[in-house]
């Protein structure tokens, strides 16, 4: 048996990029910021370490990711594919799933249905 997966939890670096590929087909590019925190035995200081992820969306769930935003906190789930372009060679997750994780947006929608419901009951 063989698997190939991957969860990631970080923060974009930038905004989404809608792209067109040769077949008309729409897919879209991110850039996923992770970090390490690591203590140094000598130190006791942390040294934070970022590394860069970069993801590839298609179908369906290629127009939703075309929405994000730099700065956006999100969960992926995907499979590592490595490839070879003009001889250089990279490696990017095919996203398969994502979850938001934005905690304001959450917090604010649900200050707004409360307040729409403490309305309903004064009335």
């Amino acid at each position: 048996m063989y698997l190939n997966k991957v969860i990631l939890m970080g923060f974009l670096g930038g905004d989404a990029v809608l792209r067109t590929g040769k077949s008309d087909k729409q897919f879209t590019t991110l850039s996923l910021a992770t970090k390490e925190s690591r203590k140094d035995k000598e130190s006791g200081k942390y040294n934070e370490r970022t590394e860069w992820h970069n993801l590839i969306v298609f179908g369906k769930l290629a127009e939703f990711a075309g929405k994000l935003k730099k700065g956006a906190h999100i969960q992926i789930e995907g499979k590592i594919q490595h490839s070879e372009y003009k001889g250089v060679k990279t490696d990017t997750i095919r996203v398969t799933s994502i979850l938001k994780l934005d905690r304001a947006e959450r917090v604010a929608a649900e200050e707004e249905f409360d307040e729409s419901s403490e309305e309903d009951v004064a009335a």
